[in-house]
């Protein structure tokens, strides 16, 4: 790609780098199959005095080996070079692997050094920093296609719609009438111990008698927060694998929802807990509540292995060190195969109607457990199950406790929740940082292979998150504010209006970037919060905010209408210091193909957007011609007329 990033020496200088597969143009491109040959055409003028081209290349942790350049021949005063890299070469004896590499180019006196700046786009230094980096994937390697060009609704269960059905409430369980008004239960100061015992009651039931609104919105995925029987509201810490929750209406509700949602085309992904498990549980059974002899109260507990016992009983590895999560042992055949095993949880569910996981704290299952829960879930679904991962980087290559993680080499996941996409937005919208955003978005697309962009979990905000509406309008996120001012703590009238045009940005790109838009449930009615757990207030049924409800419902209209968007081609047409462009085509039908262009501005100064052709505005059909002008905090989405 051109060199974007340049001082006035290098722009007499400039250098590009071509990729090609099978005579398709691959340059913002950075993983491929194995089996595939890649050339790279590099150009650079002749006064930068370079006499060859040579790729440094290693693959992780490995030796580097030097591959020349063969010269191709000239055009004026610019010089071209060729390499062909076979990726079968590449990984010998593996079918897949992950390797960096740099350009040197040489000359009489120096040799200059490719420094990557997004994995793409790439500066002359005198060493270099930031290699490429090529990731090469088992050839088979694909995403459930359903889930591309789709729409995720993320719901925490607990407070969504108390719907009409049987539940049943536990004896330790208080339930808060107060759906319209409560406050979440809340420790005095965060960290602090909570007993998460106050419900507000939603229920499965719920879910299902809100199918129409969610449908609404464009909604294909549901992707559900805990439902496994638990003490907690969060049900994070499970208790039984082998029982939906009572409170939220059993397995009797689960089939309902199932069938409601699977007759509507919608898909159902659920939250696997997976990395531990509640002390209160039949496996760990600190509490005595169950029957079932638990790994704390004996070393002849037929759990004993599965948790890591420093000092038996109260001295146990637990995640993040809070003792009522006692962490799970997968190095155990048994407590591992519990989950990923032909009968094991995972499958029994996709059994019962689900259609794929998201697996909590992914990067602390180690390979064993997701090797093995892809090859059953992927071989009792035949290749349609869903398996996203929740990592908080770029996933093609994550280092979790010291170990390199091959979470996209084919085998793991499909997905990860995209983090580093809320970054970018955040960095755009409060900061005005057009260039961060280019930069994310580039480097994450040329680290991926592409079947796992069109299935990137694009977000703004989660269960883990201050609302995004609360931080648009509060950038300080309520700094210094103790947790019983943050309960009640709103966003001023002025303030608000401000964050729901910003917002309105956001996920006007949250719904355009490659990847599918998950919304969080009551982010589109403009529900507030900060931190856990004021960002999982009940959903304002009847109080949503109409502007941001129109708005969404548009987007998703907008959305199931562009094939563009399901797997189409992503690109940065311009981008200065505070805007940028990019576009998203159907490359498979050429020049007929469905093409979008989005275009934003969070910088003081207009932007203008010259156009050729006639475009009309993608959310309001009104007819766009010649040019586009954009002030502080607007965008717009062009179609073809």
């Amino acid at each position: 790609m051109l060199l974007k990033h340049h001082t006035a020496l290098e722009q007499e200088q400039r250098i590009t780098i071509e990729k090609t597969l099978n005579g398709r143009d691959v340059s913002l491109l950075g993983a491929f199959a194995f089996g595939e040959e890649i050339t790279f055409s590099v150009k650079l003028p002749r006064r930068l005095g370079a006499s060859a081209v040579v790729m440094r290349i290693a693959a992780d942790g490995g030796e580097t080996a030097d591959l020349p350049f063969l010269f191709g021949g000239y055009q004026g005063s610019e010089d071209t070079y060729l390499l062909t890299l076979s990726t079968r070469d590449l990984c010998k004896d593996r079918c897949d692997g992950l390797f960096y590499y740099e350009l040197l180019f040489l000359r009489g006196f120096d040799t200059l050094f490719s420094d990557s700046v997004n994995n793409v786009d790439f500066l002359l230094s005198q060493h270099s920093s930031n290699k490429f980096r090529l990731l090469i994937y088992q050839k088979d390697f694909q995403t459930p296609a359903w889930f591309h060009g789709g729409i995720m609704y993320h719901i925490f269960l607990d407070r969504f719609f108390r719907g009409e059905g049987e539940t049943l409430l536990r004896d330790d369980a208080v339930l808060n009438e107060d759906w319209e008004k409560g406050i979440p239960q809340f420790a005095k100061r965060a960290g602090d111990p909570l007993s998460n015992n106050v419900f507000f009651g939603g229920n499965l039931w719920g879910v299902a008698q809100k199918l129409d609104y969610l449908q609404s919105l464009g909604v294909t995925e549901l992707y559900l927060s805990p439902m496994f029987e638990s003490a907690s509201n969060h049900r994070y810490d499970t208790a039984d694998y082998e029982k939906i929750d009572g409170l939220l209406g059993g397995e009797k509700a689960f089939s309902h929802l199932v069938r409601m949602a699977h007759a509507r085309g919608m898909r159902i992904i659920l939250d696997g807990v997976f990395n531990h498990t509640g002390d209160d549980s039949r496996y760990f059974n600190r509490r005595a509540h169950y029957h079932a002899v638990g790994a704390y109260q004996s070393k002849a507990s037929p759990y004993a292995d599965w948790y890591t016992f420093r000092s038996f009983p109260d001295d146990y590895e637990a995640w993040w060190g809070i003792e009522i999560m006692p962490r799970l042992n997968h190095a155990s055949e048994g407590c591992r195969r519990y989950f990923t095993g032909k009968n094991g949880i995972a499958a029994k569910m996709l059994r019962a109607g689900a259609d794929g996981w998201r697996l909590d704290v992914a990067d602390e299952l180690n390979d064993d457990f997701l090797d093995e829960l892809n090859q059953t879930l992927k071989t009792q679904s035949k290749g349609a199950a869903m398996i996203i991962g929740e990592v908080w980087e770029n996933a093609a290559d994550k280092i979790a406790y010291g170990k390199r993680r091959r979470y996209f080499r084919g085998g793991q996941l499909d997905s990860v929740m995209n983090y580093p996409f809320r970054n970018a937005v955040m960095a755009f919208l409060q900061e005005g940082d057009a260039e961060t955003f280019v930069n994310i978005l580039t480097e994450l697309y040329a680290s991926y292979p592409q079947t796992v962009s069109h299935s990137l979990m694009n977000l703004l905000g989660t269960h883990d998150t201050d609302r995004i509406l609360t931080l648009l309008g509060d950038p300080t996120a309520g700094e210094g504010k103790t947790n019983a001012e943050l309960s009640c703590l709103r966003l001023s009238a002025r303030a608000k209006r401000e964050a729901v045009q910003k917002l309105k940005l956001a996920s006007a790109l949250q719904f355009t970037v490659y990847g599918v838009p998950s919304v969080y449930y009551g982010d589109e009615a403009g529900l507030e919060g900060y931190h856990d757990p004021f960002c999982r207030m009940p959903f304002p049924w009847g109080r949503e905010n109409s502007e941001l409800l129109s708005h969404y419902r548009a987007l998703g209209e907008m959305r199931g209408r562009h094939s563009a968007l399901k797997e189409g081609s992503f690109r940065f047409l311009t981008h200065t210091k505070n805007a940028f462009v990019f576009e998203r085509v159907e490359e498979s039908k050429k020049d007929t193909g469905d093409r979008l262009i989005v275009a934003a501005n969070m910088g003081e100064e207009p932007f203008k957007l010259p156009l050729y052709g006639a475009y009309r505005n993608a959310l309001t059909a009104s007819p766009v011609c010649r040019s586009v002008t954009l002030k502080k905090g607007e965008f717009i989405i062009l179609e073809k007329a």
